[in-house]
């Protein structure tokens, strides 16, 4: 038994292009009507009821189901039936999709440090990240003109540097008593 019902549900995932989950549990049920009901109410083609007088003196073979489900459609049967409904419900259920929460700009300074020559040297960028507990919660990624800073559905981050720097040697502090990030980036070396 238990193989037929794992041959039943892989032909029924590669006949209707369903993935079926491999785990299930037998509940009990008396089946109410005939087999070609059901059938029928499985397929979504039933209409107005057979008269008794026109049902049929035999049950359905499994090959005569099978042969009569070859029309699968991807289209849930609960769908087309709630379509064909002449009276709706009283209470219409909706769904909306989850909002994402507008992540916001923390508060920050940028700083450039320059030398004696007043080159630039460094950039210094302070983050104020009140609601991070935590570094690893912190997602940094530096190139060489750009910085991005997103903490997972708190704060994003995006800026542009005012210099070229080297993101290799790039560091950066999280402080946990004042729950700030310090970035220290030094200047890129021009080329020679």
């Amino acid at each position: 038994m238990e193989h037929l019902i794992r041959l039943t549900l892989k032909f029924v995932g590669e006949r209707c292009g369903l993935a079926p989950s491999p785990s299930y549990t037998l509940e009990p049920f008396k089946l109410k009507g005939s087999l070609e009901r059901l059938q029928q109410r499985l397929t979504g083609e039933w209409g107005a009821a057979t008269p008794l007088s026109q049902s049929p003196s035999r049950e359905l073979t499994l090959a005569e189901l099978l042969r009569s489900t070859e029309d699968c459609t991807r289209e849930p049967v609960l769908l087309r039936d709630s379509l064909k409904q002449s009276n709706p419900p009283l209470i219409e259920e909706i769904s909306c999709p989850e909002v994402p929460e507008e992540l916001s700009t923390p508060v920050y300074e940028m700083l450039t440090v320059k030398d004696a020559n007043k080159k630039p040297r460094t950039t210094e960028l302070k983050i104020e990240l009140p609601k991070v507990s935590s570094v690893s919660d912190c997602d940094l990624s530096i190139s060489k003109d750009d910085i991005i800073i997103e903490v997972s559905g708190k704060y994003k981050l995006e800026l542009h540097l005012p210099q070229l720097v080297d993101e290799e040697t790039t560091t950066a502090v999280f402080s946990k008593g004042k729950r700030t990030l310090l970035i220290t980036m030094p200047v890129a070396q021009p080329e020679p």
